[in-house]
Order: C-alpha cells, then structure tokens, then sequence
C-alpha cells in the first residue's frame, strides 16, 4: 500500500540532496514521521497545509518500510501510518507537485 508525505518544496530539496528525511517540525516534536493514506492525504492537506503553496507530495510503499512503519489512531478515530525512524531517499517510489488551485491543493490522478 502507497502512504505519502506532505512536505515543502525546500525540503523535499534537502531530502533530495543529504538522502535522508528526518522529519518536520511536527514529526521531530512527536517522534514520528506522519504519512496519510491516499484516502486521507486530501484532508491532511486541508487541515495541515491550507492556503499553502510550494508543496511536494512524496510517497513511499507502506509495506516495505519494515516494523518502525506503525498504523496508530489518529484524527476521528481512523489509523494512520507513522514511520518512527528515518526515511532514506531509497525507499522513495515517487514525487509530484501539489499545486493549489482555487484554493484547493490539486492530487495526481494516479493515486492508489
């Protein structure tokens, strides 16, 4: 299953660059780097990164990311995926912009 990230384009740029991800500001605080599912990536966006621009969505395969890939209960009682350790640029399998249009930030069609 596909789980993806939400992250600027700055620092998709040093993800890019060092080869590893330690997280956000928000994952360094809780200890885990937050993913969404495809079905929840649009609400994340919404509710994490309304009205911005600059934005990558990055996404990894859930099920090669080994035992720290861990599905906890989150916003509205639905399970999240949450990688508690580092996430090397290797186990990336792809990338996209994620413009905002109208307001809304605009997902690839090929979403799974």
């Amino acid at each position: 299953m596909l789980i993806y990230k939400i992250m600027t384009t700055a620092q998709w740029a040093e993800f890019a660059q060092s080869g590893v991800f330690t997280g956000a500001a928000i994952d360094l605080t809780d200890g885990y780097i937050h993913f969404s599912t495809a079905a929840q990536a649009q609400e994340t966006a919404a509710k994490h990164f309304a009205g911005q621009t600059d934005l990558r969505l990055i996404w990894a395969d859930g099920d090669a990311l080994g035992e720290a890939l861990k599905w906890e209960v989150s916003r509205g009682g639905a399970e999240f995926p949450h990688l508690y350790r580092d996430w090397p640029l290797d186990e990336v399998v792809g990338h996209a912009d994620l413009p905002l249009k109208d307001g809304v930030h605009q997902f690839p069609d090929n979403m799974a």
